[in-house]
């Protein structure tokens, strides 16, 4: 930022601690005439003695950095004076820990997704065809849905999902 004395008007500490903006102030370049509670905030929090104490210990190139540290931890203070930015940190970190266990579980819920995926054999179940006795007949109507899905005909005129309805044409919910 320019310096606030080319405007001929004093930078917002300057004119905070009414006193005369010399050429070389310290507060200028940071704390323009347009942000007064900039440097309002940062004053009533780590006072004009300890900022200017502090820009000059700092390398000039890292003073825009520190200046805007302590606004922020200055803003931070004034509107929660007990914990400040930490607040808003706890509240971030809790917020990615939140995030990364949603990210998890849809992780494991793709993972799970894929293995169902490649447990289904590319082969479709035969029509009709005797069921072993371990085998569960929700898993063969899951993986008919599955395969008709990926473009396999199990009835040749694209008929019903279930195989009673082709051993059965009366009607009913026919037996298996």
């Amino acid at each position: 930022m320019a310096s606030s004395s080319c405007y001929n008007s004093p930078c917002a500490a300057c004119k905070f601690l009414r006193r005369k903006c010399l050429p070389g102030c310290i507060f200028a370049p940071h704390f323009p005439p347009e942000e007064p509670h900039k440097f309002a905030n940062v004053h009533k929090i780590f006072g004009a003695s300890n900022v200017t104490k502090l820009l000059n210990e700092v390398l000039p190139h890292q003073r825009e950095d520190a200046v805007n540290t302590l606004a922020y931890e200055a803003e931070a203070r004034v509107r929660d004076p007990v914990y400040g930015c930490v607040s808003a940190i706890t509240f971030l970190q809790r917020q990615v820990e939140r995030l990364e266990k949603e990210l998890d579980a849809a992780k494991a819920d793709l993972m799970r997704y894929a293995s169902n995926c490649n447990d289904v054999s590319v082969s479709p179940p035969l029509i009709g065809s005797h069921h072993d006795e371990g085998e569960n007949i929700g898993s063969t109507l899951h993986n008919m849905a599955i395969s008709r899905r990926m473009g396999y005909d199990h009835h040749g005129g694209g008929g019903s999902y279930f195989p009673w309805n082709d051993q059965n044409t009366s009607g009913g919910g026919g037996n298996i």
